[in-house]
């Protein structure tokens, strides 16, 4: 199974074919065998991005990685890294970037590896060094439009960190107002932080 995020939005790539028998119990789910055109993800996605309200969209197929090449044929993808660090007392290293709460991550660079990149963002992204790198968590996938209107999938590698130190400094020229930390499990309870679902998701992992 594949769960991207489309306008925070899971849109989700299976290959249960029970589904076929199951009837969505309310309006708010879509869900629909692949009729196997690969254009068909589009039409998923302007839905979604001009706002349609749904809880998920799930499209199943017997052969889930063709699926997964048929969706991907659709976007330009671009591979990030970031991660969950946590401090001596166990608290969460967040931050507050355009108008929402998130976790240190940024793109991949040419001949890094994933957890090389993962480390490299958090402390550009927060002033913080001294990383331990920890085990890998997750991927996360969600879509967006770049400036020239392009469809983008962005694939990122979760990874769990440690660090000893505490003093934050946000690089404010990547937009980030805020670095700190805080009790996961208490930030997660706030239902009024705007917090994107993916995020919310690699958070649960770790506490």
């Amino acid at each position: 199974m594949y769960k991207i995020y489309i306008n925070d939005i899971p849109f989700i790539l299976s290959a249960d074919m029970a589904l076929s028998q199951q009837v969505p119990g309310d309006k708010d789910h879509i869900i629909a065998r692949y009729n196997g055109s690969p254009k068909i993800f589009l039409n998923y996605a302007d839905m979604l991005e001009k706002g349609r309200q749904l809880e998920s969209i799930t499209i199943f197929s017997e052969d889930l990685e063709q699926l997964r090449k048929d969706f991907y044929s659709n976007f330009k993808l671009i591979e990030a890294a970031g991660g969950c660090v946590f401090n001596a007392e166990n608290e969460l290293l967040v931050i507050y970037r355009r108008g929402s709460w998130d976790l240190p991550k940024g793109k991949i660079d040419p001949g890094e590896t994933p957890a090389q990149a993962a480390v490299r963002e958090v402390e550009e992204e927060t002033g913080i060094g001294q990383i331990v790198l920890g085990d890998f968590l997750c991927h996360t996938y969600h879509t967006y439009r770049d400036p020239k209107e392009r469809r983008i999938l962005k694939r990122t590698y979760w990874y769990r960190m440690k660090t000893i130190q505490t003093v934050l400094v946000p690089q404010t020229e990547e937009d980030i107002e805020i670095a700190e930390w805080v009790v996961p499990a208490t930030f997660l309870e706030n239902a009024q932080l705007p917090v994107y679902r993916s995020i919310k998701e690699v958070i649960e992992k770790v506490i």
